[in-house]
């Protein structure tokens, strides 16, 4: 069976436009304008990614966003934020509330419908480590890739999926330095792209909940300008 992408948009011409260029690359969407009709969709049929814009009538974006996660049945739906909104305190909540991506308006057809087909890669189950030991550790780091856990100092740090994957591809590579591309097509699946501040912006939250458990752990984490990130062990 295709997959299904829910798409809320209030722009009628943003949304007809955006439609046409996913059914035109093969796949299956179905557009919503406001809250309520996206969660009357919902509850007939859950779909395999959303597409959610920020500014809408009745209940937001975020407020959506929110809901989802928080609910069992949808928190796995990977979703990606389409909003005008350039202000990275917008991208900074959408992620910490568990968006999986975010595109900033006007977008390029062709990353938008290459950023959805890794939104759908992400919502097809993966199979669990086959290692005897699945944990990573890092100085004061601990990260357990089964139990989707992660420790600084031994304390606990809830991170949202991204932030653990970022770290995770960060701790298996520890001491070398991985590129922003390199990032974006290992954690996001990202075939096209000419904007790498998603990565910033993860990094940036990631650092955050580490200090506020242990400086030392956030520090870690080097920035090396004008190449990418590194962890060093």
């Amino acid at each position: 069976m295709q997959p299904m992408i829910y798409y809320v948009e209030d722009d009628p011409n943003i949304a007809d436009l955006t439609m046409y260029a996913l059914r035109q690359a093969g796949l299956e969407v179905r557009g919503f304008a406001n809250a309520t009709a996206f969660d009357a969709a919902c509850a007939e049929a859950l779909p395999d990614a959303i597409l959610l814009d920020i500014m809408l009538p009745e209940k937001d974006g975020l407020a959506i966003l929110r809901d989802l996660k928080a609910d069992p049945a949808t928190a796995p739906i990977p979703v990606m934020m389409l909003s005008a909104k350039s202000a990275e305190i917008d991208k900074v909540t959408g992620i910490d509330l568990g968006a999986d991506d975010y595109l900033a308006k006007p977008y390029g057809m062709m990353e938008l419908v290459s950023r959805t087909r890794a939104l759908l890669r992400r919502s097809t189950p993966t199979a669990p480590p086959t290692s005897a030991s699945a944990q990573l550790t890092c100085g004061t780091l601990t990260l357990d890739e089964r139990a989707h856990r992660v420790w600084a100092d031994g304390v606990e740090v809830p991170l949202t999926r991204k932030e653990f994957d970022v770290l995770a591809m960060l701790m298996e590579h520890q001491n070398q330095v991985l590129s922003r591309a390199q990032l974006l097509e290992r954690v996001w699946g990202w075939e096209f792209t000419d904007n790498t501040r998603t990565v910033d912006v993860h990094i940036q939250t990631l650092r955050q909940k580490l200090g506020e458990a242990s400086p030392e752990a956030a520090a870690l984490i080097e920035t090396i300008r004008g190449v990418g990130y590194t962890i060093r062990g």
